[in-house]
């Protein structure tokens, strides 16, 4: 097809069945022909000379290391030939135009773009309001009131300190003279020490006075900069927003009727306030787009990475990753309206036909061992879980019930109370840390060390929930001891003591690149999917909420 990014395969498909529905683009296992398009794409990739970009794999490369993400999309085009096409998220070698890939939704970095002008414009406002903040004159000034304004602060401090011990000290002389002086010298007492009081606080007043006295002239010389300073701070901001506005009217969707939208519109209709940075400039919106412009039918697709991780994500080298959920849900919603999807896995109850198995059980409490893919509380889409079970199957069971909780794809114990206070008292030992947890995981490689610590802080992504993302700024502390158990057919099986409790905390650690840097097998998020995750809670351990004796429970693994 001339002049088009569409492309044959180079290998014969006569035997690739087409599928029956478009893939669900945020839980997906990859169709034979995309995975067959990814190979031809991953092989351009290693032998193309058609950009400069250093993904982080060759260490000859120069330049900062950045992997991307790349997507295929089989169509059929108008011919009813099969071929596909291909993207990649944001831009390579500073431009958007490529060969192999399809251009973007919309393209910023078109020469002279109000875009790029803008973009100048605000790059010369940082650069006036940076020698504006670093003007010699001004920092002289800020050192100047920064300290007298120092002495100020520690000067009227000392005298109201001052005036307090006075002020103690004449009532307790008032306390003393009560019974000990005649009414008449009494009063006299009473007095003068009122005259103290007055010419004391004067004198406070005095020294406030001063050093207002003493700062205006200083924060009057400031003004003339932090005015300045806010005026074009402001303008900056107007000016950036107005940017923002402009760019989301340009990027115009279609669907397959080709109805346009902007990403104002779409985002308007969701929650988020701000839009996410790089919406609208993910693989999936850019294949669709470009089909939709150029009648080409989408039959499936799929996308992977390429390169090295980002710090903060886990990004795995040549793996399958599904559509973000921040940027691309509300784009992909109106882009894929009109075409027959799978069915999203997230609306179907995995647990029908599974049951729970008690370990234990008083009238305090109950330990369970909980199937894989198995929600612990009630999900958004999905009633069916270890808490409705048990309000169901056990008698006289009241309060919150859940003390702790698995992931849905873990299995192993949990302990659930029956009453309001055995679960104040079992939750404040998970939150004192007093209770003792033990988990098997079989991990998708060899590790080499055999044993260690990680803390890695983790946060939720707020642009891919329910994935979490390895942060020092934001991210809350996360512990985990480890130890190898066995290695054995490529495999690690590796017992996991987490310190604290959170998210995804063990997932996160094991596959992470500042961790162990290799997945837990079977993870969908941040590894490659399987028959199931291999994530077993075994060991628990606590106090009884009434006898106080310690309870140890073992669940040996299933793998």
């Amino acid at each position: 097809m001339k002049n088009t990014h569409f492309h044959y395969f180079s290998s014969p498909i006569n035997n690739i069945k087409l599928p029956n529905k478009f893939t669900f683009p945020f839980y997906y296992e990859p169709h034979p022909l995309c995975k067959l398009a990814t190979k031809e794409v991953i092989n351009y990739l290693k032998n193309q000379t058609d950009f400069n970009h250093n993904f982080g794999i060759d260490p000859s490369k120069k330049g900062l290391p950045i992997g991307k993400m790349f997507g295929v999309l089989v169509v059929e085009n108008q011919q009813k030939e099969i071929g596909y096409i291909t993207a990649v998220s944001g831009k390579l070698g500073e431009t958007n135009t490529h060969l192999k890939f399809v251009p973007p939704v919309y393209d910023m970095l078109v020469k002279d773009s109000y875009y790029l002008q803008e973009k100048n414009n605000l790059i010369k406002f940082d650069g006036k309001l940076k020698k504006l903040e670093e003007n010699t004159e001004y920092q002289k000034l800020i050192n100047v009131y920064n300290s007298e304004n120092e002495k100020a602060i520690i000067d009227i401090h000392q005298k109201k300190e001052t005036l307090k011990i006075a002020k103690n000290n004449r009532r307790l002389k008032r306390e003393k003279a009560i019974g000990e002086l005649s009414e008449e010298a009494y009063l006299i007492l009473k007095n003068t020490l009122s005259k103290e009081s007055l010419e004391a606080k004067h004198f406070f007043n005095n020294v406030n006075r001063y050093w207002k006295h003493r700062l205006k002239p200083i924060k009057e010389e400031l003004l003339v900069f932090t005015d300045e300073i806010k005026l074009l701070k402001e303008k900056h901001k107007a000016m950036s927003i107005a940017l923002q506005v402009y760019i989301s009217e340009q990027y115009q969707f279609l669907n397959i009727k080709k109805e346009a939208k902007n990403l104002k519109e779409l985002f308007s209709e969701t929650s988020v306030q701000n839009l996410p940075a790089g919406s609208g400039e993910c693989t999936a919106p850019k294949l669709l787009q470009y089909a939709f412009l150029n009648d080409l039918k989408p039959i499936a697709m799929a996308e992977f990475w390429w390169g090295k991780s980002p710090n903060k994500e886990i990004r795995k080298h040549e793996q399958f990753y599904p559509a973000c959920q921040g940027k691309c849900k509300p784009i992909l919603t109106h882009m894929l309206k009109g075409i027959e999807m799978d069915t999203n896995p997230l609306l179907e109850n995995p647990a029908i036909g599974k049951e729970l198995e008690t370990i234990f059980e008083d009238d305090q409490l109950i330990v369970i061992c909980k199937p894989a893919d198995f929600l612990s509380v009630p999900g958004i889409h999905i009633q069916d879980s270890v808490y409705t079970r048990i309000k169901q199957q056990v008698k006289n069971i009241s309060g919150p019930i859940i003390v702790h909780r698995l992931d849905m794809a873990t299995s192993g114990l949990l302990v659930l109370a029956k009453n309001k206070e055995a679960h104040k008292i079992l939750q404040n030992q998970f939150i004192t840390k007093t209770v003792q947890k033990k988990y098997t995981a079989l991990l998708d490689g060899i590790i080499t060390e055999n044993s260690g610590t990680i803390t890695l802080p983790l946060r939720v992504d707020l642009e891919d929930r329910p994935r979490q993302l390895v942060c020092y700024e934001h991210g809350k502390t996360a512990k985990t001891n480890w130890e190898v158990v066995e290695r054995k057919n490529g495999k690690t099986k590796i017992s996991f003591y987490p310190i604290s409790g959170r998210t995804h905390q063990l997932r996160v650690h094991a596959a992470h690149s500042l961790g162990l840097n290799t997945p837990i097998l079977g993870d969908d998020l941040y590894g490659k999917k399987s028959d199931r995750l291999y994530l077993h809670s075994d060991t628990l351990s606590f106090y009884h909420p009434i006898t106080k004796e310690k309870m140890i429970f073992l669940k040996k693994a299933p793998f």
